[in-house]
C-alpha cells in the first residue's frame, strides 16, 4: 500500500521572530503535461493538411503532397492515411455530414475546421478501426482547443447522430 503523501512530504519547521511556529510543506512541480499521443499529432496534421485545401477550395491531395515532399516536420502514417481516406469518401463524407446537421445548418455555415475534423471522425468511424468512442472524444478535444466556444458541443452532436446513422447501417 503506498505511503500517505501528507504523511511523506518533506516539512520543514521555522520559529519566527515572536515565537510562532511555521511549518512549510516541499512542493513538488507536477510532472509536464503530456503532448499528446502519435495518432492525436496524426489527427492534428490531417487536420491542418484538410484546412489548408479547404481554405484553398482544392482536392487536398496537392497539399498533402507538398507536405511529404517538404516534410518539415515529417508527415506521419497515420496522417497520409487520414487524408486520403477523407479525399477517397468524400462525397459519402459530406452526405453523411449534411444528414446530421440540424435543420437551418449547411457544411458551408460550419466554422471550417468544424467541418474539417467532422470529416477526419466520420472517415475514422466508416473505417472502423478505432473505436468510436475514441474517435469522437479525439474530435471534441480539438475543436475545443481549436474552433469556437460553442463548436465542441455542435460537433459532439453531430457526430453522435453520425456515429447512430453509421451503426444502424452496419448492423
Amino acid at each position: 500500500m503506498p505511503a500517505d503523501p501528507a504523511l511523506t512530504t518533506p516539512r520543514k519547521r521555522i520559529t519566527r521572530p515572536d515565537g510562532t511556529v511555521a511549518e512549510l510543506i516541499e512542493t513538488r512541480p507536477t510532472s509536464a503535461p503530456g503532448r499528446g499521443s502519435s495518432r492525436t499529432k496524426a489527427r492534428k496534421r490531417a487536420l491542418d493538411i484538410l484546412f489548408e485545401a479547404d481554405l484553398r477550395g482544392v482536392d487536398a491531395g496537392g497539399p498533402l503532397a507538398l507536405h511529404i515532399a517538404v516534410a518539415d516536420p515529417p508527415v506521419r502514417p497515420f496522417t497520409i492515411t487520414l487524408v486520403e481516406g477523407v479525399i477517397a469518401r468524400r462525397p459519402e463524407i459530406d452526405a453523411l455530414i449534411a444528414e446530421c446537421l440540424a435543420t437551418g445548418w449547411t457544411m458551408d455555415r460550419m466554422p471550417r475546421v468544424d467541418r474539417c475534423l467532422a470529416r477526419i471522425a466520420i472517415w475514422e468511424m466508416l473505417d472502423g478501426t478505432t473505436s468510436s468512442e475514441v474517435v469522437l472524444e479525439q474530435a471534441v478535444t480539438l475543436a475545443q482547443d481549436l474552433s469556437t466556444d460553442d463548436s465542441a458541443t455542435f460537433l459532439n452532436g453531430v457526430l453522435a447522430r453520425a456515429r447512430e446513422k453509421i451503426l444502424a447501417g452496419l448492423g
